[in-house]
């Protein structure tokens, strides 16, 4: 009888653990680069949500750089490829392209809520 209480008792902890390790995972927002823009432009996402940028162009390469906190030289990522960023603090986060910023202004803003 002890060793069932107790085989109890861990699964309900476990099953009490992983709920709220699910409930602290955040959701995955997709932001497209195709033609020079990143789509959506401005996306608003929750504290622990994760921002992935996707390239969908045929040819050309793209960079994801927040100037604002002090970003270092974003690197580039090419067709099919991606990036990712998770957003663990409530604030407004403007980003560029780095190379197609001054050509084509291509920018973008993460908002993040509580």
């Amino acid at each position: 009888m002890f060793g069932y209480k107790r085989w109890l008792t861990a699964g309900l902890l476990l099953t009490i653990l992983t709920s709220a390790f699910v409930a602290v995972a955040g959701e995955t927002h997709v932001v497209v680069a195709k033609g020079f823009r990143f789509e959506p432009e401005e996306i608003t996402i929750k504290v622990g949500d994760t921002v992935r940028w996707e390239n969908q162009e045929k040819r050309q390469f793209h960079s994801v750089l927040f100037p604002e906190p002090g970003d270092s030289a974003a690197d580039y990522f090419f067709p099919g490829e991606t990036r990712e960023k998770t957003f663990n603090q409530v604030g407004t986060f403007p980003y560029v392209c780095e190379p197609h910023y001054e050509s084509h202004k291509m920018k973008g803003v993460v908002t993040v809520v509580e």
